[in-house]
Parts: structure tokens; sequence; C-alpha cells
């Protein structure tokens, strides 16, 4: 990619723009009492010379061939705001007057509702990941493009970062540029003091390619970008700054990491940087301006040919049924924006049809979960329709923090996981994710979906591949058999039409009501069909969207008096109590009675599991008997 070459005269012009930036970054963190000023202000001259240099188009910010820039270190809001205002993006005096206050697109960490802002960070580390997967997804879009990743020093002991700089260098993301503002001072005092670590040494070890420059000299700054960019792999530029740039009392002063000045040091600063204290009118601009609004990110739109669902008539896993599934959409798709992650599971999950049609686009990311949830979304939010799958414990339990940033990020992520719940059986309690809906519930824009069968799977699959937003379809790691309707016919067959949020009706009944989710189906319909036996008929509805419950089988379900839960997940986080709530906010009266896992359980056979936790059919119809 070819980069803007600087004159002097420009890099005179960027001078005079730092100094100008520095003012406003201290502006607005005496106004809002708070912020990151030191970090900041070491950041501005390189962040506002790969400003002037990139392909960005300040008029255009959400333009389709334009460079990234990310923040990993998202604490220098200030100085994002200040040098972006600067460069046109927005209103310099808004970004002041509004920083950190109540509403303002401004926030104390960067968010993408402000104009060049493209990745909402906070928690640290988590950048380069993000960096990879629009790298990623670049290079499937064949846009031409580099990446600038902007991380502090104190960052670099994130285990993450080192996962993130493996895989740049496994795919030749040689696009990516990163700058590590090395100040060696975090909140707490030196690096060195606080975790030491030799980070040019541990990029040097990945096949980096390192440049060490002095930070705040614009022609070394401005030579180390060209040289980044001509190079053969992907690099990162440890840029030697000072804490507080170009103000003497808070030079290489790690208080003023995390601590704004009072109005009074604000004047000593101001006069030192060769501006007045106009703070009073940002005062008055705080209590008056218009709050800016968000800027909008472009959304994907999928139009995937989804093909024809498979038919299932024996006992067959849905791991097997999602790994089909996928694979034929490959297939019908050739070369399109459609993408699959692995960490070292592919057997498990199923994924290996996927990479035989579409080798391309099927990375395998080792077993390095933080990075892959991150990376994926990133690569979803550019565009590509990004399937994560995993086991439950590593893709929801182990990433949690990563996918609740993913959806503050807005982005398009489809996470599917198998072997959750104590279906999963020998592998023992470490590996039986029984909270996935309880912990992925918590984030409010993921639908969530939990199939019954093979046969529903594969709808679900083809239904999910043409939607946009975050998506958990999660499944046990067993064979069942297929789900059949009270005349023994398949009741997911090929004419069947997966609804998100539609509860599946599958026994009448007017004493009872069961209302299951994902693999405890079968079990569940085993139960009702004993208990018919003995004269007792109980309503069985299939869940598939616990969180967004079907309000008018639950009116159905309610009308008989009783509604039994039954899910193999934490019995106090689940789909029962999904249920309760529901129950309370449509007034609906009924009893309520709860089957789930009670605590963590033992290592065996899954149905011996069951059978152990009192969750096994003949368990179930006991209780039930004896409730009735």
């Amino acid at each position: 990619m070819s980069m803007r070459k600087l004159e002097q005269n420009d890099l005179n012009e960027i001078h005079a723009l730092s100094q100008k930036a520095r003012a406003a970054i201290l502006k607005m963190t005496t106004l809002a009492a708070s912020g990151h000023p030191g970090g900041s202000m070491s950041t501005i001259d390189y962040l506002l010379t790969v400003l002037h240099m990139a392909n960005i188009d300040p008029s255009q910010p959400r333009k389709e061939d334009r460079d990234l820039i990310l923040f990993s270190h998202g604490h220098v809001s200030p100085a994002a705001y200040a040098a972006l205002g600067i460069m046109g993006y927005f209103d310099l005096d808004k970004a002041i007057a509004q920083f950190r206050m109540t509403g303002s697109i401004f926030e104390g960490h960067v968010e993408p509702g402000v104009p060049g802002i493209e990745w909402a960070s906070g928690n640290l580390g988590q950048g380069l990941s993000a960096a990879c997967g629009f790298a990623l997804a670049s290079r499937i879009q064949k846009i031409e493009r580099n990446i600038f990743v902007l991380m502090g020093d104190g960052e670099q002991q994130k285990g993450q970062l080192s996962e993130a700089r493996r895989f740049a260098v496994k795919y030749n993301l040689n696009n990516i540029i990163g700058f590590i503002d090395y100040n060696k001072l975090q909140i707490s005092g030196n690096i060195e003091r606080i975790m030491p670590q030799n980070i040019k040494a541990e990029y040097e070890a990945d096949d980096w390619y390192v440049l060490e420059i002095d930070g705040h000299d614009l022609q070394q700054i401005h030579k180390a970008i060209l040289e980044a960019d001509a190079a053969a792999r992907p690099t990162v530029i440890l840029a030697r700054t000072k804490m507080g740039k170009g103000v003497s009392f808070m030079e290489n002063k790690a208080q003023y990491h995390g601590a704004a000045l009072t109005e009074e040091q604000l004047t000593q600063a101001l006069h030192e940087l060769g501006f007045e204290n106009d703070l009073n009118k940002y005062k008055q601009l705080r209590t008056i301006a218009e709050l800016e609004k968000p800027s909008t990110y472009p959304q994907p739109k999928f139009n995937f040919d989804t093909g024809k669902p498979f038919q299932y008539d024996e006992k067959i896993d849905n791991r097997s049924a999602w790994g089909n599934a996928i694979a034929d959409i490959a297939k019908l798709n050739p070369n399109s924006n459609l993408a699959v992650l692995d960490n070292d599971l592919q057997g498990s999950l199923k994924t290996k049809k996927f990479e035989a049609e579409m080798p391309q686009n099927f990375f395998e990311c080792g077993i390095m979960e933080h990075h892959t949830a991150t990376m994926a979304g990133a690569m979803s939010k550019a565009g590509i329709q990004t399937f994560f799958p995993g086991f439950g414990v590593f893709a929801i339990d182990e990433t949690y923090n990563m996918h609740r940033l993913n959806d503050i990020n807005h982005t398009n992520l489809k996470i599917v996981t198998t072997h959750v719940g104590l279906d999963v059986g020998e592998d023992g309690k470490t590996h039986q994710c029984i909270d996935y809906l309880g912990v992925m519930k918590n984030l409010f824009h993921f639908h969530i979906i939990i199939p019954a069968d093979a046969n529903q799977t594969d709808h679900i699959v083809r239904y999910v591949a043409n939607q946009k937003g975050n998506y958990l379809i999660s499944m046990g790691r067993s064979k069942y058999p297929q789900i059949k309707n009270a005349a023994g016919e398949i009741y997911y067959n090929q004419d069947y039409k997966f609804e998100y949020g539609k509860a599946d009706q599958l026994r009448e009944g007017q004493q009872a009501a069961i209302l299951v989710m994902g693999t405890m189906t079968t079990r569940a319909l085993q139960v009702a069909d004993k208990l018919r036996e003995d004269g007792i008929e109980l309503q069985v509805w299939h869940i598939s969207a616990p969180i967004h419950l079907d309000e008018a089988a639950l009116k159905t379900a309610a009308a008989t008096g009783t509604i039994f839960t039954y899910e193999d997940h934490n019995v106090n986080t689940g789909l029962g109590n999904c249920v309760a709530d529901k129950l309370v906010q449509m007034n609906l009266q009924c009893k309520l009675f709860k089957f789930g896992v009670e605590d963590y359980s033992f290592s065996g056979k899954s149905a011996e599991v069951f059978q152990k936790c009192g969750l096994d059919t003949d368990s179930v119809y006991q209780k039930i008997k004896e409730l009735m």
C-alpha cells in the first residue's frame, strides 16, 4: 500500500497541530475533572502523523477503502478526539466541551459512534486482535489498506497480545502497522517495576519487523511509517515517548496517567504550550451545546444462497448437522464473504467439510480463544459473515469479556457452541458448560438459539447465515433421535420454517405443560408419552429462543395451571428463570417447577450423569407424577 510522503512544511504543520491538540487534551480533561491526559500527550505526535499519511477522508469517514486506525489503549480518547477534531472529522470545540458528559458520544474510552473511531476499546490488550480481524476481512474483500493499531506499553503484559502476534505472522498480515507508546509508565508507576518484560525481543521472537524511534521526532515517525508500509512482515514501531510531553511539571510523571489538572495547573500548562486559558468558554458550551449524534457504521448485507435443508431420519448429533449445513452453504457460495474460525477443535466441531469447500476462508487459530473471539468480532463488523465455533466452556465462559466488547461494538458475530451441558459427559465438570444461557443473556444485543435436534439445527444454521447482528447457537455433544410429532412423523421436516422466538408445540395436553430446550427435548417427549399412558396429558413446548419467549405459547402453557421447565443447564439461571420472569411480566398465574442442573456434576457417560443428577427420563417422570 502506498502512503503519502510528507515534506518539511507538512511536518512543521503537524508540530503546530500537536501543540494545539495537547492544549485540547488538557482542557477537556480538566473540564470533565477526569480522564487520561498523560498518555494522550505522549501519543499525539505519531497519531497526527499517521492521520496525515493514511488514506482517509474526514468528509467520508466510513469510505470503503479507507485505512483503519484502531486505539487499543482506548483511555487515550482525549488524544483521539483532539486529533480527529483537528483533522475535521467533527467540531473540536464540541469534543472539548462534551468530553465525558452524560449522553455525549465523546466518552471516556473511544467509541465507534465518533466519526473516525473504528472500534470501541477499554479493556487493554484487544486492539491487535481486532486489527487481525479487519486485516482478514480486507483480504477476503480484496480491499488494499493499511491497518494502524495504537497500543500502550503497559498493555503488552497482556497474554492476548502474544496470541495476536503469532496469528498475524502465520497469515502474513503485513498491512498491520503497530505503534507502542513506550513512555515506560503505567497507572502504578514504571512498567519495569510493575511487570518486567522485553517488548522488543518478544515481537522479534514472533517474527515481527520492529523499529525503534523517538516518538516525538516527526522526521523519525515519518520515516518509520514509510518503512513499515514497505515491509513484508507485520511491523511494530516502538515509539519512545514522555508521559505528559510538552508540559514541564507533567513530563515523566505516572500520576498524570489518569489524573486531570486543576484549573490553576491548566493555566500554567497552557502557558507553556503557548495558549490562553479559555476554559470558561467550554464551561458555557457544556451547558448549552447540542449533543453530537452518534456516527453510524455501515451494516453488512447478506444474501447467501442457503440451499435446501437436509433431512435426517437417523440418530445423529447436532454438531454434525451444523458442520454439514455450513459446508453446504460454502459449496453454494464459493468466494463469498463467509468465514469459519477454529481453535484446534476441527474434528469435534465438524468443520472439515467447510474447509474442503472454502479453504481460503477457513482460519486455524490454534489454542488462542481470547484472540479469536475479538478477531472474529472485528471480521464480522467489517462485513464478513463470521462463524466462531467452539466448546461452550471456551467459546463462551472463557471469552465472555471479548463477546461483551463485541456486543458494545455492534458486531455481526455468529457463535456456534457444541459440548454444552452435562451432555458433554466423560470430560467432567471442567468441560460441562452449564451456564451458557445464564452468561450470554447478559449481553443486550445477542440472539440465543438452542436447537432441539439435527434437523432443526440445519434450518437454524441456514437461517442465521443471512442475519445481521450477534447470534449464539448452542448444542450438546451426543447423538439423539430426530424429534417426531404425536403421529410419529419428523417434526422439523423440509417444509418447516424456522422463526426466531416462535415456540414449537410437540404434544398437546390440558393438565400441565413442559417447556424444554435443546438436547433435553427427546427426554421431555419420553416423559410426556409415559405420563400419557398413566392418563396425565401434558403439553410439550420446545423453546429455541429462551430470551425471546413466545408469549402466545406461554399463555397456552400457563392456562393449564402448571408449568415444568426441563433443561441441561444451571437451574438458577437458565430457561426456568427466563420463564419465571416472563410469567411475572405478563401477569400469568400458574405453578412453576424447574428441573435443571443443581451443582457441578460428574465425569461419566452422559446418560449416567443425567441419572446421577436426577435429570433422566425416569426420575423426571416420577417427580412429575408425584406433583400431579
